[in-house]
């Protein structure tokens, strides 16, 4: 049975779709299962499935496309940053262990500073800090790179890491006021005593007019889908604003899905293909 890994890099450009479209062309030796480009966060988001070299190969291949394309001194966006390539997750899928990935995202690690000059941070399971396993601990900085040293002049850095499956989901709201957004997104993370296993920031969507709740669920066990929207529009009735859809960013595990959560959810872009299954 062949191994398989999941790796959902995250680069710093949404809104030029012709480019996302010559990065993501990089990749040769894995699957493509989604992109993910969005405007004003100035994101996309890659899903990549395939056997653990081909795998890391995909994610070096797009990075090095990254780098070669695209200057983080120019960057604009609302989605906090660190670099062109902002993250690269590793998941073990199937028949692969923790460390046995942790090996892989810590060898593409080398190859980015041997081959790109560009430093690594690690993070989740290959953070080699406890203090740093949150991706937030890392944006914050304020310690040297775990492999390489400085920051690359044009590409900045980027976090390398393994995590379990996470389930990236927005809400957009009514309203332009982004207070409210911010508010609802600190009333339900984890961190602000909220739901478990959520992170949430409050985003101005200024192409749209409207703002956004966008939200990470990193247990998807403990706090479901369902839950983390529940909350979102109980708080926006608390203010008195409404929800107008929410939205997938990558893949959903097949064990977070339930009967109904396309219209229950205002999901605008949700179908099978969005469906990593078992």
């Amino acid at each position: 049975m062949s191994k398989l890994v999941e790796c959902v890099p995250n680069f710093s450009e949404g809104a030029d779709l012709a480019l996302v479209d010559e990065i993501v062309a990089a990749i040769k030796t894995a699957k493509v299962l989604n992109v993910h480009s969005d405007p004003d966060h100035n994101r996309s988001v890659v899903t990549i499935l395939g056997e653990p070299d081909a795998v890391m190969l995909a994610a070096f291949s797009l990075t090095e496309r990254a780098v070669q394309l695209l200057d983080i001194n120019e960057h604009v966006g609302e989605h906090p940053f660190i670099g062109v390539m902002d993250v690269i997750p590793f998941i073990p899928v199937k028949e692969i262990s923790i460390p046995a990935t942790v090996a892989l995202a810590k060898e593409l690690a080398g190859e980015l500073w041997n081959k790109l000059k560009l430093p690594v941070y690690f993070y989740g399971a290959a953070a080699v800090n406890p203090n740093r396993k949150e991706l937030p601990a890392v944006r914050r900085g304020s310690y040297p790179p775990d492999v390489g040293s400085g920051l690359h002049p044009t590409a900045g850095a980027v976090a390398v890491g393994v995590r379990d499956y996470l389930i990236a989901f927005n809400v957009n709201l009514t309203t332009n006021d982004l207070s409210i957004a911010q508010s609802i997104a600190k009333n339900i993370r984890e961190k602000s005593e909220g739901l478990p296993g959520v992170r949430a920031l409050g985003i101005d969507l200024k192409s749209r007019g409207i703002t956004q709740v966008s939200i990470n669920i990193t247990d998807h066990k403990t706090t479901s889908l369902k839950q983390v929207f529940d909350e979102v529009k109980r708080w926006a009735k608390e203010y008195q604003v409404g929800i107008i859809e929410s939205e997938l960013v990558g893949m959903l595990p097949q064990a977070a899905v339930f009967q109904g959560m396309k219209n229950l959810l205002k999901l605008r872009n949700y179908s099978d293909e969005y469906i990593l299954s078992n």
